[in-house]
């Protein structure tokens, strides 16, 4: 079911997220989350969500890139479900994107961040995963993990005349330097 996306402001949003506990994991009420958050980031236009951005505080988010092909990288991550997700950056070099959110809406923010990392998480059956990612993938990432730690993106800008109203950002910056999650 499509909720409502809490907004920068909502306390939630500032807050460390609870860890699941494995065994909630095959429960209804989490089936049901997953579901919510799916419907919710489709219904949205995100290409990835985190339970807080729907008022539930635990670590949860989902993210979905299936043929993206931004920056010169070719992305094809199916809907995957990141469960108490722990990120390592692998190399510290760092590359800045363009980004957005579903919680900070009409605006773009420049952000630099680690190019090269791994997510160890477990997926909606527990399982236990791990992915490297890289460029793109990476970014994508790590705004939504930021989500489970109480950060947004706008936190992480160093320069704050890299923010910019989407209207303005699409009039006089590179409309493709932009992400949205």
């Amino acid at each position: 079911m499509i909720q409502p996306i809490c907004r920068m402001g909502n306390p939630i949003l500032r807050v460390v997220a609870s860890d699941v506990k494995v065994s909630d994991i095959k429960s209804e009420h989490f089936a049901q989350l997953i579901v919510d958050l799916q419907d919710s980031m489709k219904h949205y236009g995100g290409i990835g969500i985190a339970a807080p951005q729907i008022g539930v505080s635990l670590q949860v988010c989902v993210i979905e890139l299936m043929g993206t092909n931004r920056y010169g990288e070719e992305i094809n991550l199916p809907f995957t479900v990141f469960i108490n997700p722990e990120v390592e950056v692998l190399t510290p070099e760092e590359a800045g994107y363009w980004e957005g959110c579903l919680s900070v809406p009409d605006l773009r923010g420049y952000v630099e961040r680690p190019q090269h990392i791994q997510v160890t998480y477990l997926n909606e059956q527990g399982e236990k995963k791990v992915l490297e990612a890289r460029g793109f993938l990476a970014t994508v990432l790590q705004h939504e993990l930021d989500h489970l730690q109480g950060v947004l993106y706008v936190d992480k800008i160093k320069d704050p005349r890299l923010l910019s109203y989407k209207e303005e950002f699409d009039q006089f910056i590179q409309p493709s330097a932009s992400i949205e999650e």
